[in-house]
């Protein structure tokens, strides 16, 4: 719920944002707050380099170069019935893969 700056009314939904109905202000959209599956999907969460320190590492090969050390963490990808994904990156190369449960 929402309320007018000026006036104070409830500010209802409109195609411009949300629209003040007693004096007709209308405050702009904001950036899209739903992304869809697909997008999601699409976004891999990136590991700053300032981190490595703190990640743990495992024994797993590389696809890229064959190294056998990579730093790995989870993330809650899809709805919370749904098992984490897991992504490794190579402590050598710095590619980057996921490993779904």
């Amino acid at each position: 719920m929402e309320f007018c700056p000026k006036c104070k009314s409830l500010m209802i939904p409109c195609e411009e944002g949300m629209k003040c109905r007693k004096c007709g202000f209308v405050k702009p959209k904001k950036s899209k707050l739903v992304t869809t599956m697909e997008e999601r999907e699409r976004e891999v969460p990136v590991v700053e380099e300032e981190m490595k320190g703190t990640l743990p590492t495992t024994q797993t090969k590389c696809p890229e170069c064959g190294n056998n050390t990579a730093y790995w963490w989870t993330r809650q990808l899809r709805s919370a019935d749904e098992p984490e994904v897991r992504f490794f990156k190579c402590t050598s190369c710095g590619k980057v893969w996921r490993e779904y449960s």
